[in-house]
C-alpha cells in the first residue's frame, strides 16, 4: 500500500505540482523546518501557510525533508542536493531550475 504524505499549497496535485509550477518535472514537495509540513513550493507556503518561514541549517540537511511526487518517497536534504535533479529512488527527473531557489529553503 502506499504510504500518503499530505502535501498543502494551492491546486495541487498527485504528483505535488502546483498551480504556481507544473511543469512534467516539478514533483518534488519540500516541508518547511516552520510548521512540518510539505508544500510544493515558497509562494504556496506563502499563501496558505500563514506564518514565515524557517531556512533549514546546514547542520540539519541531515533531516528528511524532501517528497518526490512520483514514488513517495522522502530525501534528506543532502541527497536532494546531491542528486543531480534525479531522484535517487525511482529516477524521475526533477527540475533543475529549483536549484536557484535553495536560499528561500536551506541556510548556504
Amino acid at each position: 500500500m502506499e504510504k500518503t504524505i499530505p502535501v498543502k499549497g494551492v491546486e495541487v496535485d498527485s504528483k505535488t505540482r502546483c498551480l504556481h509550477y507544473h511543469t512534467e518535472k516539478d514533483i518534488i514537495a519540500i516541508k518547511f523546518k516552520c510548521c512540518q509540513t510539505y508544500y510544493p513550493c515558497h509562494l504556496c507556503h506563502e499563501e496558505t501557510g500563514g506564518h514565515k518561514p524557517t531556512l533549514w541549517s546546514k547542520d540539519e540537511w541531515n533531516t528528511t525533508a524532501i517528497l518526490c511526487g512520483e514514488c513517495k518517497n522522502e530525501l534528506t536534504i543532502s541527497e536532494y542536493m546531491n542528486c543531480q535533479s534525479v531522484c535517487p529512488h525511482c529516477e524521475s527527473s526533477f527540475n533543475p531550475g529549483c536549484q536557484n531557489h535553495y536560499h528561500l529553503y536551506f541556510e548556504r
